[in-house]
């Protein structure tokens, strides 16, 4: 089993990117590690989001994901719990066949504006694969111990 985690942990996988801006930052790990799975998007465009608003703002780059792979923007832990920003739509899914530019959708929950300024780290990439899926309709589903229970079932 140990050997298996080595073997995934020394898999890379190569990402093409284009810079659609020179002031584009290619993404990267905030520590430089290969242990780090959310890489840091910068923005190339200045942003001020006052208090309740929000903002699309470009990173400047594309990139090809790789049939069976997907990309996922999500948000900075730092920001969020700093400044109460956050992004709107997390996580944005990044899909193979997209190549336009990552922009990304920050929401201001803080009481104060909130300034972007280009070269700001505004959110982080992490790319997974995913698996393909093929609906199969049924009358009827296979049991299971938790059933239909759904929200709010398993306690505050």
């Amino acid at each position: 089993m140990l050997a298996l985690f080595a073997l995934m942990a020394a898999a890379r996988l190569t990402l093409r990117f284009a810079k659609l801006d020179d002031a584009a930052r290619i993404p990267s790990s905030a520590h430089g590690s290969t242990e780090d799975a959310g890489m840091d998007l910068h923005a190339v465009e200045a942003a001020e989001i006052p208090p309740g608003s929000w903002a699309s703002v470009g990173t400047g780059i594309a990139v090809e994901i790789p049939p069976g792979y997907e990309g996922q923007v999500r948000p900075r832990s730092g920001m969020a719990r700093k400044h109460g920003v956050t992004l709107l739509n997390s996580p944005g899914t990044i899909d193979p066949g997209y190549r336009g530019e990552l922009r990304v959708t920050l929401i201001n929950h803080g009481p104060a504006p909130y300034i972007v300024r280009p070269g700001d780290r505004v959110a982080q990439l992490v790319v997974g694969s995913y698996a393909a899926v093929e609906w199969q309709a049924a009358d009827d589903l296979a049991e299971t111990a938790r059933g239909a229970s759904g929200f709010g079932s398993s306690g505050r």
